[in-house]
C-alpha cells in the first residue's frame, strides 16, 4: 500500500486573497466545509471518486494530507510538497503523536437495533450528577469539569483505538476540546447537530506494525471529511 504525506499551502496571490472569505471563512464550521472542498480539488479526478485521503488544517492556509495518491496541482494552491510515507516500524518502537479526532462511542439504542453514536466527552458530561445546577456564571467550574472529563474520555478512547490499531498509548494529553456545529446548519442553537473535536498529543508504543500502519491510513475516529482522524507521528528520542 503506497501512501503520500503532502504539505499544502494556499497561494497568496491577489486573485486568491479576493476569495478569502469563501475559501477560508472565519466561522469554524464553514471553514471545515470549505477546506474539505478545497482539498478535493487536488484529488477529485472523476465524479465517481471516493475520498481516499485524510487532512488536517494548520495555521495561515496550510494543510497536511495523507493520501493513497499524490495530489495534483490545483489553481488555488502552491505546488504541493509531497513525500512517500512508508515508516519502517518494529514492535516496541516508541513514537510521539499529534491527533485531531472526533472521538465517539456506541451506546445501546432503546428497543435494540444499531447503537447510537455519542461524543465521548459529552457522554461523560451528561452522566455527571448536578451538572445542570451549574449556572452560567460558574464558567470556571464548568470549564474545569469539562477539562477533567475530556482527559478521562480521551485516555479511555485512545486505549480502545490502540487495542484495534496495533499500539499502546503511553501518554495522552488533551490540548483542546471544542464542539462545532455541522456545516450548513442554519437553525437555532438548541438542538443543532454538533460534533466534538479533541486535539491530542502524547506518546505511544507500536505493538503490531502492520496493523498500526493500516490504522494510520484509515484514520482514527469519525468526521474525517472535516479534518479529523490524521495522526502525525515522529520517533521518540
Amino acid at each position: 500500500m503506497s501512501l503520500y504525506l503532502s504539505r499544502l499551502r494556499l497561494r497568496r496571490d491577489p486573485d486568491v486573497e479576493a476569495l478569502k472569505q469563501l475559501i477560508d471563512p472565519a466561522l469554524r464550521a464553514r471553514a471545515l466545509d470549505a477546506h474539505h472542498r478545497l482539498i478535493w480539488t487536488l484529488f477529485a479526478d472523476s465524479p465517481e471518486r471516493s475520498r481516499d485521503f485524510l487532512w488536517r488544517a494548520e495555521a495561515r492556509g496550510r494543510f497536511l494530507v495523507l493520501s493513497r495518491r499524490p495530489p495534483r496541482p490545483a489553481p488555488l494552491f502552491e505546488l504541493p510538497e509531497v513525500k512517500s510515507f512508508a515508516p519502517d516500524l518494529r514492535s516496541g518502537d516508541r513514537l510521539h503523536y499529534v491527533l485531531r479526532a472526533n472521538a465517539t462511542l456506541s451506546r445501546p439504542r432503546p428497543g435494540g437495533g444499531r447503537g447510537l453514536r455519542s461524543d465521548v466527552v459529552m457522554h461523560l458530561l451528561h452522566a455527571v450528577p448536578g451538572r445542570a445546577d451549574l449556572k452560567e456564571g460558574q464558567a470556571s467550574q464548568r470549564a474545569a469539569l469539562r477539562g477533567k472529563l475530556a482527559a478521562e474520555a480521551a485516555q479511555a478512547w485512545m486505549q480502545r483505538q490502540g487495542q484495534s490499531g496495533g499500539f499502546q498509548p503511553d501518554s495522552v494529553l488533551v490540548e483542546d476540546y471544542s464542539v462545532v456545529a455541522l456545516p450548513g446548519h442554519g437553525g437555532p442553537r438548541r438542538g443543532q447537530p454538533q460534533f466534538g473535536i479533541l486535539d491530542l498529543r502524547g506518546s505511544l508504543t507500536v505493538t503490531e506494525p502492520a496493523t498500526f500502519l493500516a490504522a494510520l491510513a484509515r484514520g482514527f475516529g469519525r468526521a474525517k471529511a472535516f479534518g479529523c482522524g490524521l495522526m502525525l507521528i515522529r520517533r521518540a528520542a
